[in-house]
């Protein structure tokens, strides 16, 4: 139906038209001679003045020359765009593009209004407070022998919550955390003072002295970092040498104590 709409169209231009083109093509006809036709005034004149034309035979038509104007076929030209046709249907949707570049960070904004001051939350946990601590003696003097020794102490000055083992005379960790402990020891004179303050099984520290005419106080400190059921205690060196601590039954000369100076539990 559109095709048949259009050669409507086409045709009624065309005779609309018509008078026009024949109109401009009238006009454009003339008695125009090509240049290589023509003659000089002289060649066609003779003395009477006169012209000389060119006789044709009455069965030859006299030549017909182009027009030196180009000849124009007006086309109609028709405006497509009145010929719209429905609408036809939504096609499917396309793939999506590739993500573009991230833009630059915009500046801060400004702060916003102040919000309304929150509910009271619930109470907390009081404040736990660990605490160990334990300070022991020995009245007894010790010797050596051909094996180690655990120092066993007799007299009790401090022992919070009984961490200490008077039995065994060893300290037991029941709060992780960093202690400090010191150690206080009456030389032999004569003789040699070897002692370690053990962590469990391993050597952490010496107290060391040599053979002297003269007994003196010796000491030793430090400080530890224990997990729980971690122990601590001395140890007197095996005999390979004389090695022995001075004390009467009288006064306390050899003393032990420790405690607990950050608990891990406080970060």
């Amino acid at each position: 139906m559109l095709v048949s709409s259009l050669v409507l169209l086409m045709v009624v231009f065309a005779k609309w038209a018509e008078p026009y083109v024949a109109q401009y093509r009238e006009a454009d006809q003339d008695t125009y001679e090509p240049r290589e036709n023509q003659r000089s005034p002289e060649y066609y004149r003779d003395g009477s003045g006169t012209e000389c034309r060119r006789c044709c035979d009455p069965a030859e038509e006299a030549p017909q020359y182009a027009s030196p104007y180009p000849q124009y076929n007006i086309v109609p030209r028709i405006n497509i765009t009145i010929l719209k046709g429905e609408k036809g249907d939504t096609g499917e949707r396309g793939l999506y593009g590739k993500t573009g570049k991230s833009g630059q960070t915009g500046p801060r904004g400004p702060h916003g209004v102040k919000g309304n001051k929150g509910s009271i939350g619930s109470p907390g946990e009081p404040c736990k407070s660990y605490y160990a601590a334990f300070s022991v003696g020995r009245k007894k003097a010790l010797h050596s022998n051909e094996y180690y020794q655990t120092m066993i102490f007799d007299t009790e000055f401090v022992n919070l919550y009984g961490h200490f083992n008077m039995f065994t005379g060893k300290f037991f960790c029941y709060v992780p955390g960093i202690y400090f402990f010191s150690l206080n020891a009456h030389t032999w004179n004569q003789k040699e003072t070897y002692l370690h303050v053990m962590k469990n099984e391993q050597e952490m520290a010496i107290m060391y002295a040599q053979p002297s005419d003269r007994s003196i106080m010796q000491s030793q400190s430090l400080m530890l970092e224990l997990e729980r059921d971690d122990q601590v205690w001395i140890r007197l060196y095996k005999g390979e040498r004389e090695n022995a601590v001075f004390s009467d039954d009288f006064d306390t000369y050899i003393t032990f104590s420790g405690y607990l100076i950050k608990a891990k539990s406080e970060g």
